[in-house]
């Protein structure tokens, strides 16, 4: 593991930051008028976020897609892992929009749900012609 962290550097990829923000607003649209789309908002909501995290991920780091994929699901998980904590200590967000991104209950199908999104990003990747154990080339950036 501590050669994928070293193989990590810094750049900026200007499709990567397309896709994020395409995603990101994808995930605005499923937050706020999928409000009752019951499953689709919080499962594919879910599945989204992984892969929204992936391409911000992306934008920044060149790294081979496994770490940055599996960076992307730990989020997921750190935040699931969150949501079961507070509700084992009795915690409660105040903040109504955090509430909605966070989400206020842990649940196993939402961990299916990140793993599915971290499934299909390296299903995506794959598909893009990126191996999933290859080194990035990070690219040149204008001074």
């Amino acid at each position: 593991m501590g050669a994928m962290i070293r193989a990590m550097r810094w750049r900026f990829d200007p499709l990567s930051l397309a896709w994020a923000v395409a995603l990101f607003l994808v995930l605005l649209l499923l937050a706020t008028v999928g409000a009752r789309w019951g499953w689709l908002r919080s499962f594919f909501g879910d599945v989204l976020a992984v892969v929204w995290v992936y391409f911000v991920f992306k934008t920044a780091i060149g790294a081979r897609v496994l770490p940055l994929a599996l960076a992307a699901l730990g989020v997921g998980l750190a935040v699931e892992l969150g949501q079961y904590l507070a509700a084992t200590w009795h915690l409660h967000i105040s903040n109504r929009a955090l509430r909605i991104v966070l989400g206020s209950t842990a649940d196993w199908w939402d961990v299916l749900a990140y793993t599915i999104g971290f499934a299909a990003v390296l299903a995506i990747e794959g598909l893009r012609g990126a191996a999933v154990f290859r080194a990035a080339r990070p690219r040149a950036s204008a001074p």
